[in-house]
């Protein structure tokens, strides 16, 4: 038996099981249809994404390769036209996500399931970030309508979800109207007092929580977040220890790069300009005094197709997979993917509380960026010192981040190489995990 045969069997032992309880343990569920819910949303915005900053900003990637600036000089004007549809998709996908959770489980529990979600949208902003009154005027932040707010927006839709369909079905807490009262009527009342003690405790939650953070629950979710974050130093450790709690965030369901953004930029604010200094005045990345920057390590060589190095898993499951909805999913996500854009992936797939693909999207970022890090220090390729825009296609950062250096490109297709080759044996675990799952729905079934 090969090692890779001998490898697959003992993950197949291990993480199947766990995979196949986890997906039937009925708030996982409740979390992760809630993803795969609003991953067309979520498709439509990353193509928008895509359209805007590789080809309509004149710092993307298509914008510049094809001399479109010099083509269009109003270029960047035309972003405008498609930049309000993030404001409906990716921009507020908490408000979607708690809605979605309550609902999901309040359908298992068999008890209303719309009128359930409505009341998580409504526990989600009695519990936001307040209002704030600037001339007289009341403005809403929408900074945690969007990715930054989906830790909070599922604890609200699990609470909602568990303690409103608890209490919708007791007999005691129901308003029966008369028969000839319209149905639309009648259901609003019989879950009346259930509503009215799902906003009673949310409003208490929220009072307690302003009592630690005047901002509300949110401000004070990312103030514990990057609080363990503050003091560190341009090291290998740093970039390594920063990648790893993004993706983490990440396969919880939190924008991961947003999380850490303000943490990260700070430190590395400083290095990538004396970088930049450095190459201006030499015309060279070689000698370039900060290696272990974000973009230098984690953008060149560990996050192709975005957070997780997830072109590789796309490539892999080209590969090896033999679930049609993987394969769907990867045909419509390898264009976003291949410039960096997986929201598609994340939340399609999901990766979002998958116990199968967790492993991989966590351990080969953090195997290439050690990868590119040791390429570097031994001399055989120089710095990454040129910034470069973010829609870059994977091996080309590490080519254009050097000036240009072909050794860098290849050592950018080897990292692509080894995070397929550390997300196949999981592709074909998932495999397995798809079968074991078919027999159970067909024994149920006869049964």
């Amino acid at each position: 038996m090969s090692f890779m045969q001998s490898f697959e069997k003992n993950m197949e032992r291990v993480l199947v099981p766990v995979a196949i309880k986890l997906n039937s343990q009925v708030h996982i569920s409740a979390i992760r249809d809630a993803f795969v819910l609003v991953f067309p949303l979520i498709m439509a915005g990353s193509i928008i994404v895509l359209l805007n900053f590789a080809v309509l900003d004149e710092q993307g990637f298509i914008a510049k390769i094809l001399f479109l600036k010099s083509i269009f000089p109003n270029l960047n004007d035309a972003k405008e036209v498609f930049s309000p549809v993030l404001q409906g998709t990716n921009n507020i996908i908490a408000i979607l996500v708690a809605f979605l959770v309550a609902r999901n489980l309040a359908q298992s529990h068999k008890q209303d399931d719309l009128l359930c979600g409505l009341t998580a949208i409504a526990a989600f902003f009695i519990i936001y970030t307040p209002y704030q009154v600037i001339e007289g005027k009341a403005y809403l932040a929408i900074d945690y309508l969007g990715p930054a707010g989906l830790l909070v927006a599922v604890f609200v839709g699990l609470v909602t979800g568990e303690i409103f369909s608890r209490l919708a079905a007791s007999p005691k807490l129901m308003i029966k109207m008369p028969d000839q009262v319209p149905p639309a009527v009648a259901r609003s009342f019989k879950i009346l007092i259930p509503v009215i003690i799902m906003m009673i405790i949310f409003s208490i939650l929220n009072y307690i929580i302003k009592q630690f953070s005047v901002s509300g629950i949110n401000s004070l979710v990312y103030t514990l977040i990057q609080s363990p974050m503050k003091d560190m130093a341009t090291t290998l450790f740093t970039v390594m220890l920063l990648g790893l709690i993004s993706n983490v965030f990440w396969v919880l369901g939190i924008h991961g790069p947003n999380t850490i953004a303000a943490i990260r930029d700070t430190i590395f604010a400083e290095p990538n300009a004396a970088n930049l200094n450095f190459v201006n005045e030499h015309g060279t990345s070689w000698g370039a005094p900060y290696i272990s920057t974000w973009g230098g390590l984690n953008d060149a060589f560990a996050n192709y197709g975005g957070s997780g190095m997830t072109l590789g898993l796309l490539i892999a499951i080209f590969i090896a997979s033999r679930r049609q909805d993987y394969k769907d999913i990867a045909k419509l996500s390898i264009v976003p993917g291949f410039f960096n854009i997986n929201e598609p992936v994340i939340f399609g797939l999901p990766i979002v509380l998958n116990p199968i693909l967790i492993i991989p999207f966590i351990l080969a970022p953090a195997v290439n960026t050690v990868v590119g890090y040791l390429f570097i220090t031994s001399g055989i390729i120089p710095p990454v010192a040129y910034q470069v825009p973010w829609t870059t296609p994977g091996p080309l950062i590490p080519f254009l981040g050097t000036g240009g250096h072909w050794g860098a490109l290849l050592v950018g297709f080897l990292c692509l190489g080894i995070s397929i080759l550390v997300y196949l044996p999981f592709v074909l675990v998932s495999n397995r995990v798809n079968i074991n799952k078919a027999k159970d729905e067909a024994n149920l079934q006869k049964a």
